[in-house]
């Protein structure tokens, strides 16, 4: 029975991967901004056969509450086997419309919170002789994309730190899985950052043809228990990162093509 840790729980990825774990029958800790959606989502994975649930709200743009946060999560469950590190915002505001204030916040919720999580749960999981961590980062950490610059940022800076603690724990026991998704029809094109930080409030219609967030979760869930270093999660779409390994230039040229929203 594995002890699973969602952040980023309330919808889209992070909800879908909830219900898998928990019709499998795992004791979950579900984190997210919103209680009142947690709520629905934790009730449906009682209604699965989650044999524990519980909710843990929280607003990871606040930095200060993390470390009790984690330990809340960690205790709650007398220990966590895989923590995922779902939760994120997005934006959809070029670099001249993208204030200083507004990169913070995306680096907040999308960099220091996962790795200040990963930093208290990682001796923890070592004295237990293990764990896993997956990390949902995104194809615009692979390559820059038009809107993005601070989402974008924020997803290639995951990418250093959790490679290098891969490499530093491996040996302990520690497995980490860099979750990238392209086009996953979720909500966060609604929720995203436009001009003034105000939600864009409305859904891309990229994000709208994209793969359901139940097949996503399938595919992230797979991986996860395989222990892969990363999965790409999308269709079509995920070409741009093979394309960017082999031919860079090439790469610049299509991203300044693609249509953002």
């Amino acid at each position: 029975m594995q002890s699973i840790w969602i952040t980023g729980a309330s919808s889209g990825i992070g909800a879908a991967c909830a219900y898998k774990y928990a019709a499998a029958g795992a004791r979950l800790v579900l984190t997210s901004s919103s209680a009142e959606r947690l709520d629905v989502v934790a009730c449906k994975c009682r209604e699965l056969g989650a044999t524990a649930v519980i909710v843990l709200p929280y607003d990871l743009s606040c930095s200060h509450g993390i470390d009790n946060l984690a330990d809340d999560a960690w205790n709650a469950l007398q220990g966590i086997d895989i923590v995922m590190l779902n939760a994120g915002i997005s934006q959809r505001t070029n670099v001249e419309d993208t204030s200083i204030e507004m990169i913070r916040q995306i680096m907040e919720i999308n960099y220091f919170a996962p790795i200040a999580i990963a930093k208290r749960l990682l001796p923890k999981m070592v004295a237990r002789g293990g764990g896993k961590i997956a990390v949902t980062t995104s194809i615009a950490g692979r390559f820059g994309f038009p809107l993005r610059c601070g989402y974008s940022s924020s997803k290639f800076a995951l990418y250093g730190f959790f490679e290098t603690l891969q490499a530093e724990y491996y040996d302990a026991g520690i497995r980490v899985t860099l979750v990238c998704p392209g086009r996953v029809c979720t909500n966060i094109s609604k929720y995203a950052l436009d001009k003034g930080g105000v939600p864009h409030g409305v859904m891309d219609p990229g994000q709208a043809d994209g793969m359901s967030a139940e097949a996503a979760a399938r595919i992230i869930i797979r991986a996860i228990a395989k222990g892969r270093r990363e999965v790409l999660v999308g269709r079509k779409e995920l070409v741009m990162v093979y394309i960017k390994r082999l031919f860079p230039g090439l790469c610049g040229r299509l991203a300044r093509k693609i249509k953002p929203m």
